[in-house]
């Protein structure tokens, strides 16, 4: 085997997709309107004080606390992007330190619980950060962005690396005698080809952040489990609530991932048909 190609890593089993279906939305959706009529019955609630109501009236603050969770999941998913490609650069570096280093990072940070790694950003990194003369207030939010980057940076620099050992060994020997370093053999042959198998996993991996942002909720950031928690406080405590509310914001998430679940699904379907 010639030197111009990335050394193989001990592989391991990508992360389970996420695999929605529209029944599930429509299950979903009956779940909240049978809790919700259940309870209104059960309850024997005025009209303006039943659950749906007070689900219309709330839905704004909700809207607000969903709003955040998609702010964290994008900020997290581009952060970690842009170091997980440097992070699998090094993992199919043929330098063997950095390789070496590259691999106990990923492996790190990858089987690291997201909570902990979470609770470590909320108590490690300061309140204010100050750049010279400048000071920035760093939030609870910002901080869970940081600390849910890291897991992403690591499943990304997998993806990569898979990705670029899927390629053919061809592939290399062609660019090689064709007097392309091993840099633009990487960037100008292997990579665009392998963007199509990597691109499946990275939309899988967003999916899966986005669900994962009601973390942030336990370490004090104000999401829409956060604001769920508040609207049930607000009401008195209402048990009535208790379903039908959760079940309004898994709700919206499932029409949040549902797209990207179903591209991911498309995606892997031409990507196998062009193998």
């Amino acid at each position: 085997m010639s030197r111009l190609m990335p050394v193989i890593l001990h592989n391991r089993a990508p992360a389970p997709a996420i695999t929605l279906r529209a029944w599930h939305g429509l299950a979903l959706g009956g779940l909240v309107l049978l809790s919700g009529a259940a309870a209104d019955a059960a309850t024997g609630a005025a009209a303006n004080t039943g659950v749906f109501m007070t689900l219309a009236r709330w839905t704004p603050l909700l809207l607000e606390g969903f709003a955040l969770n998609i702010l964290i999941s994008c900020l997290a998913m581009a952060i970690g992007t842009a170091l997980g490609i440097a992070l699998g650069l090094g993992l199919i570096s043929l330098f063997a330190p950095l390789r070496h280093a590259s691999w106990a990072v990923m492996q790190f940070f990858r089987n690291a619980p997201w909570l902990v790694l979470l609770f470590f950003m909320i108590l490690l990194l300061p309140y204010h950060l100050h750049i010279g003369p400048l000071a920035f207030a760093l939030p609870d939010w910002l901080k869970a962005v940081i600390g849910l980057a890291l897991p992403v940076m690591a499943n990304v620099a997998e993806i990569l690396r898979g990705g670029v050992q899927a390629m053919p060994a061809g592939q290399w020997e062609a660019g090689a005698s064709l007097g392309f370093t091993r840099a633009q053999q990487l960037w100008l042959i292997i990579l665009p080809q392998a963007f199509r198998q990597m691109l499946p996993p990275w939309m899988n991996l967003y999916a899966i952040l986005t669900t994962s942002t009601t973390l942030a909720s336990i370490v004090g950031v104000n999401d829409v489990v956060t604001r769920a928690g508040q609207v049930l406080a607000a009401e008195g405590g209402r048990t009535d609530l208790l379903a039908p509310i959760y079940g309004y914001v898994l709700l919206m998430f499932f029409i949040y991932t549902y797209p990207v679940a179903w591209g991911t699904r498309r995606l892997e379907q031409r990507v196998r048909v062009r193998r």
